[in-house]
C-alpha cells in the first residue's frame, strides 16, 4: 500500500483549508550512499514518502538505518545521489527557514543565556521586525516550552531536559512550516520525556505545523503521530509499511493502556520490528561455540563437574541470599553547611536466582542503591549482605554494567573481556578462557567484531562489549544500571533477549535499574518501585507472575500484562512531580 493511501485526514480548528490533496512534502525514489569505489556504502535506497500539510509522522528508525541521513536530506543539509525531495512541489536545494530541525544533541551556545540562544534565531530570520517585536516573539516561545523562569540561565545551569526545551523553542521561534525532530527525547528520563512529548503535541495543535519525528520508541510514536512508518535497517534502508493511528485525540497515556486499538497497533508494530532483527540474530553463530566446564573462582561450592553455563542450582531460591537492611546514603549539600539523605531506609530481601527490576523517577536513588551494592559508593547507614558476607568494597563476585561502558579504547573487544575472564578463571587453560570470551561476545552480536578496537566501535557496540564482559565473569550478582537506555529499540530488544536467555541458563541473581516499564516487566520476577528523592525508599513491590521463558511476543499477548503495566504506570504517575 502506498504512503499516500495511508494518510489520515485530520480536521484542524479554524484551518480546514490547510488539508489539500496536493502532497505538502514528497520524497521520490531517494537514494544516498557514502564513500567511493569498493568502499561505497548505500544508506538509503528508493525512499518514497508523501506527507500532507499539518500531518504528524513518526518514523521508527534504528541504529544504522539512515534516519539522520533522511532528516538531513529533508532539511537540505545534504543532497541525495538520486531522486527528488520536494516541498510544495519545489525541489529542496538547501536549508531554509521553512524547516526547523531539532537533533538529539544539544547544539547551544554555552556562553549565552536561554533567551540569547533563542534570540539568535529570531534576529536572523526576522531582521525587518522591530526590537520590541523580536523580543515578544522570543519570550513567547520560551514560555511555550515552560522555560520562562530560566530565561537568564546559561546551558550549564540547566538539566538535559531543559536544554532540549531550549532547542525546541529555538526551532519553533524561527516559525518553520515543517518541524524535523531527530530523536530529540531519546536521552531523557521517562518523566521529562513524557512532559516534552505533551509540550510538542500542544505546540503542534496550536501552530498547525507539519511534523516528522524520528524515534526509537514505539509507544512514543503511537502516542504522538498520525502515521507510524518503520525505516528498515541499512544498508539500502527502505521504508516498511504505514501504520495508521486511528486513535482519537487528545490521547491519554493511562486510557491507552485499556484501548484495544492501541494494544493491536502496539503488537503489530512491535512484531514487525522484531521480525526485522531475526535474520541478523540467526547469523550470530553463537551456537557454534560451547562453554567449557569450568567455574569462576568467585563461586561458592566450586564443582569442576558443573559448567559455567549451568551452575549448581540446588540452592536456588535460598532466602535472604541478598539483603538490604535500612540502607541509607547521605551527601553534603553544595554549600557544605548541611547534608541531604538521598536514600533513606531502603529494605529488600532477595532469593538466590531472583531477577529484580528497580524503577522510579530520576533522582530517586536507584543508581545510588546499585553503586553501593557494587561497592563503588560508601554506605552511610545500614548494610548489604550477599551470600552471608557483608559488602564493604568492590569485588569480582559482582558484575556491573553501566549505561556507558568503561572500556579500554586501545584494546579490542576480545581483549577487554579477557581481562576479567583471566582473573576469575585462572584455573582454566587459555583455550577454555578464549572460548568463554568468544561465546559471550558472539551472543551479544559481535561475532564479526571480536578483534576490533573498541575505540572504533559505535556506542551500541561498546555497550554490547560491556554486557558480554559482565556475563563472562559468571558473577554471584549481576548489577545492571540502565544498560540499554542509550540504545535503539531493535538493539535493546536483541540484548534483552540475550539477557533473558543467559539468565534462564545461569539463574544468576540480578538487579536491573530501568526507567522502561515494559523492560522491567519483561525481565523481572519482582519490580521494586522507589519513591521520589530525597529520602527515597521502597514504595511498592509488584510480583510479576508471568510464565518463563518469556518472549516479547508472548508478553504482549498475555492477559495479565497490561494489568502489571497499569500498576507500574499508576505508581509513577502518583509520584509525578517537577522540581
Amino acid at each position: 500500500m502506498s504512503a499516500a493511501a495511508n494518510i489520515i485526514h485530520h480536521e484542524f480548528n479554524n484551518a480546514p483549508s490547510k488539508m489539500t490533496e496536493q502532497p505538502y512534502l514528497e520524497l521520490k525514489n531517494i537514494c544516498k550512499s557514502y564513500g567511493e569505489g569498493q568502499h561505497t556504502s548505500s544508506i538509503l535506497k528508493d525512499i518514497n514518502l508523501s506527507i500532507k500539510e499539518g500531518e504528524f509522522i513518526a518514523i521508527v528508525g534504528f541504529s544504522g538505518s539512515g534516519k539522520t541521513t533522511l532528516i538531513s536530506t529533508i532539511a537540505g543539509l545534504i543532497s541525495a545521489d538520486s531522486g527528488d525531495a520536494l516541498i510544495k512541489g519545489q525541489a529542496i536545494t538547501g536549508p531554509g527557514p521553512d524547516r526547523g530541525v531539532v537533533f538529539q544533541n544539544y547544539s547551544l551556545m554555552p556562553w549565552l543565556t536561554v533567551y540569547e540562544n533563542v534570540e539568535l534565531a529570531v534576529d536572523e530570520i526576522f531582521k525587518d521586525w522591530s526590537p520590541e517585536q523580536r523580543h515578544e516573539h522570543t519570550v513567547k516561545y520560551i514560555n511555550m516550552v515552560n522555560l520562562g523562569a530560566a530565561m537568564d540561565k546559561k546551558p550549564s545551569e540547566l538539566s538535559g531536559g531543559m536544554r532540549q526545551r531550549v532547542n525546541v523553542a529555538r526551532a519553533l521561534a524561527a516559525n518553520p512550516e515543517v518541524l524535523l525532530l531527530d530523536e530529540p527525547l531519546s536521552a531523557l528520563d521517562a518523566l521529562t520525556r513524557g512532559n516534552l512529548q505533551d509540550e510538542i503535541l500542544q505546540i503542534w495543535q496550536q501552530e498547525k505545523k507539519t511534523v516528522i519525528l524520528i524515534t526509537n520508541d514505539v509507544d512514543e510514536a503511537i502516542y504522538m503521530a498520525d502515521r507510524v512508518i518503520p525505516l528498515n535497517p541499512g544498508p539500502d534502508a527502505t521504508f516498511g509499511p504505514n501504520f495508521e493511528i486511528n486513535i482519537p485525540r487528545p490521547r491519554d497515556r493511562t486510557a491507552l493502556n485499556h484501548d484495544e486499538e492501541f494494544k493491536r497497533l502496539r503488537g503489530e508494530i512491535t512484531q514487525y520490528l522484531m521480525d526485522i532483527g531475526i535474520e541478523s540474530a540467526q547469523k550470530s553463530g553463537a551456537d557454534k561455540i560451547v562453554l567449557p566446564n569450568v567455574r569462576p573462582n568467585t563461586s561458592n561450592n566450586w564443582d569442576q563437574e558443573t559448567s559455567a553455563l549451568k551452575p549448581n542450582q540446588e540452592d536456588l531460591g535460598k532466602p535472604r541470599y541478598l539483603e538490604f537492611s535500612q540502607l541509607s546514603k547521605i551527601y553534603p549539600t553544595p554549600d557544605g553547611n548541611s547534608t541531604v539523605k538521598v536514600v533513606d531506609g531502603f529494605d529488600l530481601m532477595m532469593k538466590k536466582g531472583e531477577f529484580v527490576s528497580i524503577i522510579g523517577h530520576s533522582g530517586c536513588g536507584k543508581s545510588t542503591v546499585l553503586s553501593m551494592t557494587a561497592g563503588l559508593n560508601d554506605i552511610s547507614e545500614g548494610g548489604i549482605v550477599l551470600d552471608s558476607k557483608e559488602i564493604t568494597s568492590a569485588g569480582p563476585d559482582r558484575g556491573v554494567v553501566f549505561q556507558a561502558p568503561s572500556l579500554f579504547p586501545w584494546l579490542t573487544a576480545f581483549e577487554n573481556v579477557s581481562l576479567g575472564v583471566d582473573k576469575v578463571f585462572p584455573h582454566a587453560n587459555k583455550s577454555e578462557r578464549d572460548d568463554i570470551v568468544e561465546y559471550y561476545l558472539t551472543r551479544v552480536g559481535l561475532g564479526d567484531a571480536i578483534h576490533k578496537k573498541t575505540l572504533d566501535m559505535s556506542n551500541g557496540m561498546r555497550q554490547r562489549v560491556g554486557i558480554a564482559r559482565a556475563f563472562a565473569l559468571s558473577p554471584k550478582l549481576l548489577l545492571l544500571d540502565e544498560p540499554f537506555g542509550m540504545l535503539d529499540s531493535l538493539t535493546r530488544w536483541e540484548l534483552q533477549e540475550v539477557l533473558m536467555e543467559v539468565w534462564e541458563r545461569t539463574h544468576v541473581t540480578a538487579i536491573m535499574v530501568t526507567h522502561d516499564v515494559d523492560e522491567a516487566i519483561l525481565l523481572a520476577d519482582r519490580v521494586v518501585m522507589m519513591t521520589n528523592g530525597p529520602h527515597a525508599k521502597v514504595g511498592k513491590i509488584e510480583e510479576i507472575d508471568l510464565p518463563r521463558p518469556r518472549t516479547r511476543k508472548s508478553l504482549l499477548s498475555h492477559p495479565d500484562y497490561y494489568k502489571y503495566r497499569e500498576s507500574l504506570l499508576t505508581f509513577l504517575a502518583e509520584c509525578d512531580h517537577t522540581h
